[in-house]
Protein backbone atom coordinates (compact mmCIF):
# COMPACT_ATOMS: atom_id res chain seq x y z
CA UNK A 1 0.00 0.00 0.00
CA UNK A 2 1.08 3.43 -0.35
CA UNK A 3 -0.68 7.08 -0.11
CA UNK A 4 -2.56 6.30 -3.44
CA UNK A 5 -4.44 4.25 -2.09
CA UNK A 6 -5.38 5.96 1.41
CA UNK A 7 -9.27 6.15 1.20
CA UNK A 8 -11.77 8.28 2.81
CA UNK A 9 -15.37 7.79 2.38
CA UNK A 10 -16.22 11.55 2.48
CA UNK A 11 -13.74 12.88 -0.10
CA UNK A 12 -15.22 16.19 0.51
CA UNK A 13 -14.27 16.69 4.01
CA UNK A 14 -10.44 16.41 2.79
CA UNK A 15 -11.62 19.37 -0.18
CA UNK A 16 -12.96 21.46 2.79
CA UNK A 17 -9.94 21.39 4.74
CA UNK A 18 -7.92 23.00 1.44
CA UNK A 19 -8.96 26.57 2.98
CA UNK A 20 -7.98 25.97 6.67
CA UNK A 21 -4.26 25.29 5.11
CA UNK A 22 -4.40 27.59 2.46
CA UNK A 23 -5.18 30.99 4.69
CA UNK A 24 -2.33 29.69 7.43
CA UNK A 25 -0.30 29.51 4.04
CA UNK A 26 -1.84 33.02 2.56
CA UNK A 27 -1.68 31.19 -0.39
CA UNK A 28 -5.07 32.25 -2.61
CA UNK A 29 -7.53 30.30 -4.45
CA UNK A 30 -5.92 30.33 -7.90
CA UNK A 31 -2.42 29.88 -6.52
CA UNK A 32 -3.65 26.94 -4.97
CA UNK A 33 -5.18 26.00 -7.93
CA UNK A 34 -2.09 26.34 -10.20
CA UNK A 35 -0.15 24.11 -7.66
CA UNK A 36 -3.22 21.40 -7.96
CA UNK A 37 -3.55 21.52 -11.79
CA UNK A 38 -7.32 22.59 -11.33
CA UNK A 39 -9.22 26.10 -11.95
CA UNK A 40 -9.93 28.60 -8.82
CA UNK A 41 -13.89 27.36 -9.31
CA UNK A 42 -12.66 23.93 -8.67
CA UNK A 43 -10.90 24.93 -5.60
CA UNK A 44 -13.61 26.87 -4.37
CA UNK A 45 -16.46 23.76 -5.52
CA UNK A 46 -13.52 21.65 -2.77
CA UNK A 47 -13.71 24.25 -0.15
CA UNK A 48 -17.40 24.74 -0.13
CA UNK A 49 -18.03 20.89 -0.18
CA UNK A 50 -20.25 20.75 -3.00
CA UNK A 51 -17.77 18.95 -5.42
CA UNK A 52 -15.39 15.64 -3.90
CA UNK A 53 -12.29 15.55 -5.33
CA UNK A 54 -11.62 12.16 -6.94
CA UNK A 55 -9.08 9.51 -6.10
CA UNK A 56 -5.56 11.20 -7.90
CA UNK A 57 -6.96 14.94 -7.02
CA UNK A 58 -6.99 13.49 -3.33
CA UNK A 59 -3.84 12.80 -4.26
CA UNK A 60 -2.01 15.94 -4.90
CA UNK A 61 -4.24 17.44 -1.95
CA UNK A 62 -2.61 15.17 0.78
CA UNK A 63 0.88 15.54 -1.13
CA UNK A 64 0.09 19.41 -1.17
CA UNK A 65 -0.96 19.69 2.02
CA UNK A 66 1.82 17.31 3.63
CA UNK A 67 3.32 17.83 7.28
CA UNK A 68 6.78 19.70 7.70
CA UNK A 69 8.17 20.01 10.99
CA UNK A 70 9.57 23.91 10.48
CA UNK A 71 8.63 25.33 13.73
CA UNK A 72 10.66 25.27 17.17
CA UNK A 73 7.36 24.20 18.35
CA UNK A 74 7.01 21.57 15.69
CA UNK A 75 10.48 20.27 16.02
CA UNK A 76 9.55 20.25 20.05
CA UNK A 77 6.90 17.76 19.58
CA UNK A 78 8.68 15.26 17.76
CA UNK A 79 11.55 15.54 20.76
CA UNK A 80 8.60 14.85 23.23
CA UNK A 81 7.38 11.63 20.83
CA UNK A 82 11.17 10.34 20.32
CA UNK A 83 12.01 10.63 24.27
CA UNK A 84 8.28 8.83 24.85
CA UNK A 85 8.41 5.99 27.37
CA UNK A 86 5.25 4.84 25.45
CA UNK A 87 4.83 2.41 22.39
CA UNK A 88 4.24 5.83 20.27
CA UNK A 89 4.69 7.54 16.74
CA UNK A 90 4.01 10.87 14.81
CA UNK A 91 2.85 10.60 11.50
CA UNK A 92 1.66 13.27 8.56
CA UNK A 93 -2.26 13.29 8.76
CA UNK A 94 -1.95 13.21 5.22
CA UNK A 95 0.34 10.76 3.84
CA UNK A 96 1.63 8.73 6.98
CA UNK A 97 5.12 10.14 6.17
CA UNK A 98 6.46 8.84 9.67
CA UNK A 99 7.91 12.18 11.31
CA UNK A 100 9.01 10.70 15.25
CA UNK A 101 9.06 7.31 16.84
CA UNK A 102 9.47 6.40 20.87
CA UNK A 103 12.09 3.57 21.25
CA UNK A 104 9.36 1.04 22.65
CA UNK A 105 7.59 1.93 19.17
CA UNK A 106 10.48 1.01 17.29
CA UNK A 107 11.61 -2.04 19.35
CA UNK A 108 8.70 -3.72 17.92
CA UNK A 109 10.20 -2.97 14.08
CA UNK A 110 12.67 -4.80 12.25
CA UNK A 111 13.77 -1.81 10.77
CA UNK A 112 15.25 0.83 13.10
CA UNK A 113 13.24 4.49 13.00
CA UNK A 114 16.13 5.85 10.94
CA UNK A 115 15.22 3.90 8.08
CA UNK A 116 11.83 4.71 8.07
CA UNK A 117 11.50 8.35 8.94
CA UNK A 118 10.51 10.30 5.74
CA UNK A 119 8.94 7.21 4.86
CA UNK A 120 5.04 6.58 4.68
CA UNK A 121 3.91 3.91 7.07
CA UNK A 122 0.50 3.51 5.21
CA UNK A 123 1.64 0.44 3.64
CA UNK A 124 1.85 -1.29 6.98
CA UNK A 125 -1.81 -0.95 7.68
CA UNK A 126 -3.67 -3.49 9.36
CA UNK A 127 -7.19 -3.76 7.59
CA UNK A 128 -9.01 -2.48 10.56
CA UNK A 129 -7.19 0.84 10.49
CA UNK A 130 -7.72 0.87 6.99
CA UNK A 131 -11.33 0.51 7.44
CA UNK A 132 -11.05 3.35 10.22
CA UNK A 133 -9.33 5.85 7.62
CA UNK A 134 -12.20 5.69 5.55
CA UNK A 135 -14.64 6.86 8.03
CA UNK A 136 -12.73 9.69 9.31
CA UNK A 137 -14.75 12.38 7.47
CA UNK A 138 -18.14 11.32 8.65
CA UNK A 139 -15.98 11.00 12.51
CA UNK A 140 -15.58 14.93 11.83
CA UNK A 141 -11.61 14.06 11.89
CA UNK A 142 -11.09 16.94 9.37
CA UNK A 143 -13.18 19.35 11.71
CA UNK A 144 -11.31 21.85 13.74
CA UNK A 145 -11.67 20.34 16.98
CA UNK A 146 -11.88 17.10 15.82
CA UNK A 147 -12.26 14.29 18.88
CA UNK A 148 -9.53 11.99 19.70
CA UNK A 149 -10.36 8.57 18.52
CA UNK A 150 -9.52 5.01 20.15
CA UNK A 151 -9.11 2.07 17.26
CA UNK A 152 -9.20 -1.74 17.33
CA UNK A 153 -7.00 -3.45 15.45
CA UNK A 154 -5.76 -6.34 14.48
CA UNK A 155 -2.38 -7.84 13.74
CA UNK A 156 -0.97 -6.54 9.95
CA UNK A 157 1.61 -9.17 9.43
CA UNK A 158 4.16 -7.41 8.81
CA UNK A 159 7.86 -7.66 10.44
CA UNK A 160 9.15 -3.84 9.29
CA UNK A 161 6.50 -2.41 11.47
CA UNK A 162 4.36 -4.54 13.30
CA UNK A 163 1.11 -3.85 14.05
CA UNK A 164 -0.10 -6.02 17.39
CA UNK A 165 -3.92 -6.68 18.02
CA UNK A 166 -3.85 -3.75 20.06
CA UNK A 167 -6.09 -0.66 20.96
CA UNK A 168 -4.56 2.17 20.07
CA UNK A 169 -5.48 6.20 19.69
CA UNK A 170 -4.94 8.55 17.56
CA UNK A 171 -5.08 12.30 17.99
CA UNK A 172 -4.51 15.19 15.54
CA UNK A 173 -2.51 18.31 16.04
CA UNK A 174 -2.19 21.33 13.68
CA UNK A 175 1.42 22.25 13.04
CA UNK A 176 2.44 25.86 12.89
CA UNK A 177 2.34 25.89 9.21
CA UNK A 178 -1.19 24.56 8.54
CA UNK A 179 -0.64 21.44 7.97
CA UNK A 180 -1.60 18.44 10.56
CA UNK A 181 0.39 14.97 11.87
CA UNK A 182 -1.79 12.29 13.36
CA UNK A 183 -0.20 11.08 17.36
CA UNK A 184 -0.50 7.33 17.66
CA UNK A 185 0.07 5.94 20.79
CA UNK A 186 -0.64 1.81 21.54
CA UNK A 187 -3.08 2.18 24.38
CA UNK A 188 -3.11 -1.33 25.25
CA UNK A 189 -2.35 -5.13 23.53
CA UNK A 190 -5.65 -7.07 22.37
CA UNK A 191 -6.23 -10.40 22.72
CA UNK A 192 -7.52 -11.07 19.55
CA UNK A 193 -8.86 -8.76 16.24
CA UNK A 194 -11.26 -6.56 17.03
CA UNK A 195 -13.67 -3.81 14.20
CA UNK A 196 -14.88 -1.07 15.25
CA UNK A 197 -13.64 2.80 16.07
CA UNK A 198 -15.42 4.91 18.41
CA UNK A 199 -14.05 8.74 20.26
CA UNK A 200 -12.53 9.07 23.51
CA UNK A 201 -13.91 10.69 26.47
CA UNK A 202 -12.73 13.88 24.39
CA UNK A 203 -15.36 13.16 21.70
CA UNK A 204 -18.88 12.56 21.81
CA UNK A 205 -19.43 9.98 18.83
CA UNK A 206 -18.82 6.72 18.14
CA UNK A 207 -19.39 4.30 15.00
CA UNK A 208 -18.39 0.68 13.95
CA UNK A 209 -16.22 0.00 11.08
CA UNK A 210 -16.32 -3.52 9.09
CA UNK A 211 -13.53 -5.55 9.24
Amino acid sequence: MDTLHIHCDDARAIGRSLRRWRTLQRIKQAHAGELLGVSQATVSRWESGQLAPDADEQRRLRALMQARLDSAADHELARLVNQSAAAVHLVCDSTHRLLAMSAARERQCSLPRSALLGRSLWRYASAEIVAAEARLGALGWFEPDAPALEILTGANLHTEVAIEPSRCRWVRFQLADGSHVRLVETVARWPGPAAHVQASSQGTSSASVPS
